[in-house]
């Protein structure tokens, strides 16, 4: 098998919000849209983000059209502090402040208008010598 692209595709009530907030705070352009519909790509994110409204007729499986809940999208990213103080600063609804994990993972969460949970990550050198490598 030949993976040639990637995507994740979230159910959201409002797929604007989600389409808007993602160009404003994370940098995606809008590849395509319909009804109910937004692809965005970023050239660093390596798959595009997909948004369907919720209870869309067209979604197949139809079992599988509920909400995006429990689901993290995670970026890495080079200055998770200079990311930090920029999203806070722009009134991101941050819902996990920045912390350090003691295996070197450097992170903080955020939400989106339809509370899709985002995690930017920067890996550090471990606090925990039973991760330093």
């Amino acid at each position: 098998m030949r993976i040639t692209d990637s995507a994740i595709s979230l159910n959201v009530p409002d797929v604007e919000a989600s389409a808007a907030w993602v160009r404003e705070h994370l940098g995606f352009t809008e590849a395509m849209a319909a009804d109910g519909f937004a692809s965005l790509a970023h050239e660093d994110a390596g798959m595009n983000l997909i948004y369907l409204r919720t209870e869309l007729p067209t979604f197949k499986p139809a079992a599988a059209a509920g909400r995006a809940d429990g689901l993290l999208v995670v970026f890495t990213v080079e200055d998770i502090d200079a990311d930090y103080a920029r999203l806070v600063d722009a009134g991101v609804e941050v819902v996990t402040p920045i912390e350090t994990e003691p295996w070197g993972e450097r992170y903080f969460q955020m939400t989106d208008p339809n509370g899709v949970v985002y995690q930017l990550v920067q890996w550090v050198e471990p606090t925990d010598p039973q991760y330093a490598q």
